[in-house]
């Protein structure tokens, strides 16, 4: 529903539950209630440099905007899109990417990617994005992000390399 405003509490170890007309908190019991809509948007934008070429990231011998700095400008627009919404200690991280690059952009060209946040399902969240030129649309498609415990996460990471 476009608009509307759902709200997600998370409890250690357990879904999430999601609440409808509710306001932003944190309960005594340390649980977190974050403030979600669908609709939020957000936009990065950068004038292609030498460092954010094909040529530079490995992905091909061209001098122009690689596909992996397409790509990681649509993240960080979704990141930036829902993180102000999110309790102290929560981010959110990439699982899934579905984006096709249909353009190049040269070097010199400003290009935008927006993310807009799509679908709410508990800690799992859909963007559609766009990335754009100063002259054509140069990819687009849908990313996917889930919620976590940032020093949770981090933990679980760390004992990997144990």
């Amino acid at each position: 529903m476009k608009g509307a405003f759902l709200f997600v509490k998370i409890e250690a170890d357990k879904r999430p539950k999601v609440y409808g007309n509710s306001h932003r908190r944190r309960t005594d019991k340390g649980e977190h209630v974050m403030n979600l809509e669908v609709g939020l948007k957000h936009t990065v934008e950068l004038v292609v440099a030498e460092k954010d070429t094909a040529a530079a990231f490995g992905s091909g011998n061209v001098m122009v905007l690689a596909t992996p700095m397409m790509v990681t400008m649509m993240e960080n627009a979704a990141l930036k899109a829902v993180q102000p919404a999110l309790e102290e200690g929560m981010t959110t991280v990439g699982t899934h990417l579905d984006v096709s690059h249909k353009a190049a952009t040269p070097l010199g060209m400003k290009a935008t990617a927006e993310a807009e946040l799509i679908e709410i399902k508990g800690k799992k969240l859909i963007f559609k994005v766009i990335a754009k030129d100063e002259k054509d649309i140069i990819g687009e498609g849908t990313h996917t992000r889930y919620i976590v415990e940032t020093e949770k996460f981090l933990a679980a990471t760390r004992e990997k390399a144990l």
